[in-house]
């Protein structure tokens, strides 16, 4: 086979890994609603949310939107837009402070 001939080729894979995926989804699906049903309560109920969300997130990305499988894409699909939203709650958390600061001081001082 010549180069070009190999280029053109698409690969596929294999069933049998999304349906792995998708069986992964239903589990932790399941288990997301298992903390409904159990009705925990306070910061336990949102850890486990989060997890469960973060982890389902996780996988439709990886497998589905085929990013496991490019580096590359993986980079700039996640990396840099994460980073984005990290420098945006620090700022947030910055000004908040700053609000704070600002509102407990002319509270007690005064204007």
């Amino acid at each position: 086979m010549s180069e070009i001939e190999k280029k053109d080729q698409t690969s596929t894979h294999k069933i049998g890994i999304y349906l792995w995926i998708w069986g992964l989804l239903f589990v932790l699906s399941f288990f997301s609603y298992l903390v409904d049903w159990y009705q925990f309560q306070g910061l336990l109920r949102w850890s486990l949310i989060l997890i469960f969300m973060f982890l389902k997130a996780g996988l439709i990305m990886a497998f589905f939107m085929h990013l496991f499988w490019e580096r590359y894409a993986l980079v700039n699909v996640l990396l840099w837009p994460m980073t984005a939203i990290a420098c945006f709650i620090v700022l947030m958390v910055a000004e908040f402070k700053y609000t704070l600061f600002t509102r407990i001081f002319y509270f007690f001082i005064g204007g």
